[in-house]
């Protein structure tokens, strides 16, 4: 009888010290959880990149502006110009209108500010010879282009215009521009139905000096 006691007091001891245990590992548990959101909620807001706003873009006479969500990876299809360049870790938004008016922001975040210096150097290479390159892939399209020149806006910011017309009749004139603040290059682009004539660029100027500056 007193032997059963025993054991019945050895277990009782053990059930006691496994609840402790259990109890002590959920009150570590919460602990570490409800510290996960407070490291998340002091960590800079400067960490990340910020994109345009809808209001920030050209305005547009009959249709307001409407953005996509900020997307990890790259756009799809690959914009013209500047989309073989874009790597993996691209991150991109996109923008309509209710009209034939799109636009679009896409930024890479690199490893160190040389990286970004050369990545913005080879996007204006390839929008500096993107009418040619287009006029090769498909000789039903002409192409010209022009360059707006620099915008004084952090590390820099260029604009280019690229018109496309094709043998079928379409005409269709794109903006873009390659800004870099920093290890960060982003690219804004702009595009509807015309030519040179209907390229808002004091507008796009204003929406690329906005996109820069407000990376960080």
């Amino acid at each position: 009888m007193g032997e059963t006691m025993k054991i019945r007091a050895r277990g009782m001891r053990q059930s006691r010290g496994i609840r402790t245990t259990v109890a002590a590992l959920a009150a570590v548990a919460g602990v570490a959880a409800a510290a996960v959101p407070a490291v998340a909620a002091t960590a800079p807001a400067s960490d990340t990149p910020r994109f345009l706003e809808p209001s920030e873009l050209p305005p547009h006479p009959t249709s307001p502006w409407y953005a996509g969500p900020v997307t990890a990876g790259q756009p799809d299809p690959l914009p013209i110009c500047v989309g073989d360049a874009l790597p993996s870790i691209t991150t991109h938004r996109e923008f309509w209108t209710e009209y034939d008016t799109s636009a679009q922001q896409i930024t890479v975040v690199e490893r160190s500010e040389q990286r970004a210096k050369d990545f913005a150097k080879l996007l204006r290479k390839d929008l500096a010879g993107c009418a040619k390159k287009l006029m090769q892939q498909d000789p039903d399209i002409t192409a010209t282009q022009k360059y707006y020149g620099r915008l004084n806006v952090e590390e820099g910011a260029d604009v280019y215009g690229i018109h496309t017309a094709s043998a079928w009749g379409s005409s269709d004139i794109g903006l873009f521009s390659v800004g870099r603040d920093g290890t960060t290059v982003t690219v804004v682009r702009w595009g509807q139905m015309g030519n040179f004539q209907h390229a808002q660029v004091a507008d796009f100027k204003a929406t690329t000096v906005t996109a820069v500056n407000k990376l960080y």
